[in-house]
């Protein structure tokens, strides 16, 4: 997806600093890469993950972030869990997997309409459109909009689509994806779903009260 003045993604600034979580997932969750590997078995994310466990209030303990003996581990885990599988893979990372009550292309074409508002092309050759990276990018770029208009007005309507996106979207599919992660239970992935599952929430609960 690109934005024209999207700030750079940053995800390595867990050391305290401001940073954008929906980019930070989005980047957490992206296609297994020898850089993301390193930037997520960094000693510090562990501690990082924990902190922000605490500050979502998430239910139960910090499960830990868990290790994989090498890139080539977390390449055929990730795949195993998010790609590939007869007759699909045990959890895609795609909403339309996990929505049975309604058709698949409609599913895509409401994101689409989202995406459209704001005037971001999706690049099919890197994620689908209803690929949970896509849609964190897409919040991603809202929340960037929204906090740098200089209009209440403009402001106050990219906050109910940024909520109404969490609601109809992101929301709607991750509770069902996360039951079925939990049944695999690779390293890492469980605690990060449960973190992006808080912030999510936390985040429609705050745009629903401003």
């Amino acid at each position: 997806m690109v934005h024209p003045s999207q700030t750079s993604l940053r995800p390595e600034a867990c050391d305290g600093e401001p940073i954008d979580l929906y980019r930070f997932f989005a980047h957490a969750f992206g296609v297994p890469s020898v850089e993301r590997f390193g930037w997520l078995q960094r000693p510090e994310m562990d501690e990082f993950l924990g902190r922000l466990w605490e500050d979502l209030e998430c239910p139960g303990h910090y499960p830990g972030a868990g290790t994989y003996r090498d890139y080539d581990d977390y390449e055929s885990t990730y795949v195993a869990v998010f790609e590939v599988g007869l007759p699909a893979p045990p959890v895609p990372l795609r909403e339309t997997a996990h929505d049975d009550g309604n058709p698949a292309p409609q599913t895509v074409l409401e994101n689409v309409d989202f995406y459209d508002v704001l005037g971001l092309k999706v690049d099919a050759a890197r994620y689908a459109p209803d690929h949970l990276v896509t849609q964190l990018e897409f919040l991603a770029a809202v929340r960037y909009a929204r906090e740098n208009t200089p209009d209440p007005e403009n402001g106050a309507a990219l906050a109910r689509l940024e909520r109404e996106f969490l609601e109809r979207h992101l929301l709607s599919w991750l509770p069902i994806a996360r039951q079925k992660l939990a049944r695999e239970d690779p390293p890492l992935f469980p605690g990060l779903f449960a973190l992006l599952l808080g912030f999510a929430s936390q985040e429609h609960k705050e745009l629903v009260l401003e």
